[in-house]
């Protein structure tokens, strides 16, 4: 005999969601639209009610259920509906005396308090408020003047970061073009006539030009650095 534990463990709730496979698809809207229109019919019985289903397939094919005719229902259905629009106030009296009339009113009063803060539309206010509108006035530009000084100073760190770093790569170019100056200084002072045979004691023009245009090329740079 299966306990009632056991009966539990199998039945498993089924996820509501779309299925994705359209053979189970088909075969569970079959189902499930027997399933509502037995119900339907069911309440119309049990409970001597009107009731009229219209159900589209994913593929658009029509299904209907009516417990008596379906034009009467939704004749029925049109009259109600057409009864209640009639109940109703104006679409003119909604606007007047609904939420459109406050949010509309209010829309109005900023715009006018906008205004006479750019210094318009201020012949219709007293001394009172006027000294009001200069303290919100002082108090707009006192925030902005102190924005615009925090961003200044940010804006000056940056720089500073910025030329420390120049500063540094400057100070690395500096000591490369020592390091290379002072080698060629070695090697030109290491050179003598007699490790040269067959040549003058003095370096050949050559020579001269090639050191003349590495030092003239690394002063360049140097001085674009700087």
């Amino acid at each position: 005999m299966i306990s009632l534990s056991e009966v539990k463990m199998v039945r498993q709730r089924i996820q509501i969601k779309k299925i994705d496979n359209v053979s189970a698809r088909q075969v569970t809207f079959s189902k499930r639209r027997r399933g509502l229109f037995k119900k339907a019919q069911e309440l119309s019985t049990l409970c001597d009610a009107e009731v009229a289903l219209l159900v589209f397939s994913s593929t658009d094919k029509l299904f209907k259920f009516s417990s008596s005719s379906m034009e009467q229902v939704i004749e029925r259905h049109s009259r109600e509906n057409l009864g209640k629009l009639n109940d109703q106030p104006s679409l003119e009296l909604q606007l007047e005396s609904g939420p459109f009339a406050t949010l509309s009113k209010q829309l109005e009063d900023k715009s006018r308090k906008l205004s006479q803060l750019r210094g318009e539309e201020l012949n219709g206010l007293n001394f009172e408020e006027l000294k009001q509108l200069e303290k919100l006035v002082q108090g707009g530009l006192h925030r902005v003047l102190r924005a615009k000084g925090d961003k200044i100073e940010k804006e000056m760190i940056a720089l500073k970061r910025k030329e420390a770093r120049l500063m540094e790569e400057n100070l690395c170019l500096k000591r490369q073009i020592e390091v290379l100056t002072t080698g060629q200084t070695h090697e030109q002072s290491s050179e003598s006539p007699a490790n040269t045979p067959g040549s003058s004691a003095a370096p050949s023009e050559d020579c001269q030009s090639s050191d003349t245009n590495s030092l003239l090329e690394l002063s360049l740079a140097f001085r674009k650095w700087i």
